[in-house]
């Protein structure tokens, strides 16, 4: 018989925090091997007041936070886990999750091991006990990087280079955390299927994360008329979504990305691409809006 030496546990492999430049906000992102454990987790974590909201996006669990502390109420089988702390302060951010029984066991001994972890305080869990870990993770900032345009008419897929891509710049300061194709309007010109690309991180050092990918894109790229887009704001303004669903929508001149007035966006490389590559970013994870393909509405 196979030998399991740890039967009562099973490990996140990684837990990324982002936060927002004022610290207000937090998005946690935790990467599970247990479905059913990800999903009980997400059925009752949402009850905690700290928890705005939260979603599955692939293999991970979103938690949109604010920051503070409470004392749950721990119920068995109606709320017997959550997350009752949060704060932000300097480069790091501190997560406090607590559980009864199987929801302690998930709160300390599972999350405290996980990459991306700084380091923890953990009460001892198991049985029936109540039990709470305390785990500190390092501040990250989300960076979502749009592409279009890589590829010609003979060669090349951009989906697949910008998930290559995405893959290679990966290190100890930034993770890769999700990749959304973005269907626009069928233009004349497409190469074939007419669809951008946004790859999102989570990085400490946003600058190099951003060197590194443009390097490679411009290395690897097969068309002359790529363009990269960068965003580096918490959250995609509605000036930016407003610009994507008209891409989406039909086609438009390229000037019409210069009329952006939003700080956190900016343009690396300035081909034909770059309508499309501004046009994924704020699509990111919203993947059932990013494929529709639009014949004039949206």
């Amino acid at each position: 018989m196979v030998n399991i030496s740890e039967p009562y546990i099973i490990r996140y492999p990684q837990i990324v925090a982002m936060a927002d430049d004022t610290g207000s906000k937090v998005e946690l992102v935790e990467f599970f091997d247990c479905i059913g454990g990800a999903m009980w987790t997400q059925h009752h974590y949402a009850k905690s007041p700290l928890v705005e909201n939260v979603r599955c996006v692939g293999g991970t669990t979103r938690f949109l936070l604010h920051p503070g502390n409470e004392n749950l109420a721990l119920e068995g089988s109606r709320f017997p886990a959550g997350i009752s702390g949060v704060s932000v302060s300097g480069d790091e951010i501190a997560v406090t999750y607590i559980g009864m029984g199987g929801g302690g066991v998930g709160a300390t001994s599972c999350r405290a091991a996980a990459r991306g972890v700084l380091r923890e305080h953990c009460d001892p869990a198991g049985g029936g006990k109540v039990a709470a870990a305390t785990l500190w993770l390092p501040r990250r900032q989300r960076v979502l990087i749009g592409v279009d345009d890589t590829d010609t008419s003979e060669e090349g897929a951009t989906w697949t280079l910008v998930h290559n891509l995405a893959r290679a710049v990966e290190d100890e300061h930034t993770s890769y955390l999700s990749h959304t194709i973005v269907q626009l309007f069928p233009v004349a010109f497409r190469t074939k299927n007419c669809v951008s690309l946004v790859a999102e991180f989570g990085t400490t050092k946003p600058e190099s994360l951003i060197s590194k990918f443009s390097e490679f894109l411009q290395r690897y790229t097969l068309s002359e008329k790529t363009g990269m887009a960068v965003y580096t704001g918490f959250t995609p303004s509605q000036e930016l979504l407003d610009y994507a669903r008209k891409v989406k929508r039909g086609e438009v001149t390229p000037d019409l990305v210069r009329e952006i007035d939003d700080p956190s966006l900016h343009i690396v490389m300035d081909g034909r691409g770059i309508t499309g590559a501004v046009a994924a970013l704020p699509f990111y994870t919203r993947y059932e809006e990013a494929l529709k393909l639009c014949n004039g509405k949206i």
